[in-house]
């Protein structure tokens, strides 16, 4: 009898979720047939998050920071569906979706990203943009533009959050409007980035001050209205005026991780073993966002980026192990080091053992960002992009200076 392709259904098109896709083309699928891998998301494009600071401030294009699942998947055998996920059901191995038939799976990867947690704050649901996805960035340049349209003296911005979204986002919009613009960083605790190496910390509250961003620490938000903010400070309230205000802080699962019959921790998170599989459902993964993971040397894996594309070398490798009868493989996660963008030609880094700030730093994260994009062919169009992009402007101005 004929062995029949192993479904597997990959929910989130997430780093987690696209390069665990990926991985799985890769694999020697000798010893078995090559199995049914259908990647499902709700949007049609990939986002390179780190690079959405720069797709806000015009720096790249979306192409560059957010190719189309269709053309990162041209060739690899996984098949793309982009439709919304309603449920799942785990008894029958089966993904309900907001339109079309159920899709069944035999092993299911979930990697399913957060979502920033609004309406904590009274208005903060009405008022507050996020920054997230490239609908959010997009959001953020059509208000920018509609601000700077108004020929208004100061365009007041107030972010909530001074860790690593908030810091970036302020450097970058300092940048971006300059004299124009009047940033506020806003965090309850008493210092920014409270996780970040003391190098990256002393480099983005220099790169604050020089661009003037006013930090408020120990501060929280009373209130957000069309066009002012509410601020507690040692028990006494403030409200100022603000034409924008963006919400960096937390993250939460969604609602269909949350509803899911498995282990969850007390936010929601799906609890994993060491091989990324779920609790008491070793035929399905998580990885990324969702996850509360473990690794093998029972440290706990942050939900960052990295760690999601580490996570997804694994969760590839133990899935084609599965269905092969070989060994799994217990994750170990490897902190790589940090790197953050502190405005337009400006970086920060600590990494194996390098510190760098300034122009250099924006060199390397360049280039180590460029390496972990997710495909060849991608890398060497972004690549060549920014090789001639250059000779353009200078072109460019060129041309200008001789009119």
């Amino acid at each position: 009898m004929t062995q029949q392709p192993a479904r597997i259904c990959i929910l989130g098109g997430g780093f987690g979720g696209l390069y665990t896709a990926l991985r799985l083309s890769q694999l020697p699928w000798k010893d078995v047939p090559r199995p049914d891998i259908t990647l499902i998301d709700q949007s049609d494009r990939f986002l390179f998050s780190p690079f959405l600071y720069e797709l806000a401030s015009g720096e790249l294009q979306t192409w560059e920071v957010a190719p189309l699942f269709q053309d990162l998947l041209a060739g690899s055998g996984v098949k793309f569906h982009q439709a919304a996920v309603v449920d799942v059901n785990v008894e029958q191995k089966s993904v309900v979706l907001k339109e079309g038939e159920p899709r069944f799976y035999d092993y299911l990867v979930l990697a399913i990203g957060g979502e920033t947690p609004l309406g904590r704050v009274p208005g903060s649901q009405e008022y507050a943009l996020p920054f997230r996805t490239v609908a959010d960035a997009y959001r953020l340049k059509e208000r920018l533009q509609t601000l700077q349209e108004q020929d208004v003296e100061k365009i007041r911005i107030a972010i909530v959050g001074a860790g690593y979204s908030g810091v970036e986002l302020a450097c970058k919009l300092a940048d971006l409007l300059a004299e124009q613009g009047r940033i506020r960083l806003i965090d309850l605790g008493d210092r920014i980035l409270r996780n970040s190496p003391e190098f990256n910390r002393t480099a983005a509250q220099k790169a604050l001050s020089d661009r003037g961003v006013w930090v408020d620490l120990e501060t929280s938000v009373a209130e957000i209205t069309a066009d002012t903010i509410s601020l507690t400070y040692r028990g006494a309230t403030d409200t100022l005026p603000a034409d924008l205000v963006l919400w960096t802080v937390g993250t939460r699962a969604s609602a269909v991780v949350t509803a899911l019959p498995l282990k969850q921790n007390e936010s929601g998170q799906i609890v994993t073993t060491p091989t990324l599989q779920v609790v008491e459902h070793p035929e399905i993964f998580a990885l990324g966002d969702l996850a509360d993971c473990k690794d093998a040397a029972g440290q706990q894996v942050p939900t960052t980026a990295q760690a999601a594309i580490q996570q997804a070398d694994y969760v590839g490798w133990n899935l084609w192990a599965m269905i092969s009868q070989r060994p799994l493989l217990p994750y170990r996660y490897q902190h790589l080091g940090e790197m953050l963008t502190l405005g337009q030609d400006n970086a920060t880094l600590t990494a194996l053992g390098i510190k760098l700030e300034g122009a250099p730093a924006t060199l390397f994260r360049k280039l180590a960002y460029l390496y972990r994009m997710p495909t060849t062919e991608h890398q060497l169009r972004v690549g060549l992009s920014w090789m001639v992009q250059p000779i353009y402007s200078l072109l460019a101005a060129l041309n200008a200076a001789a009119d």
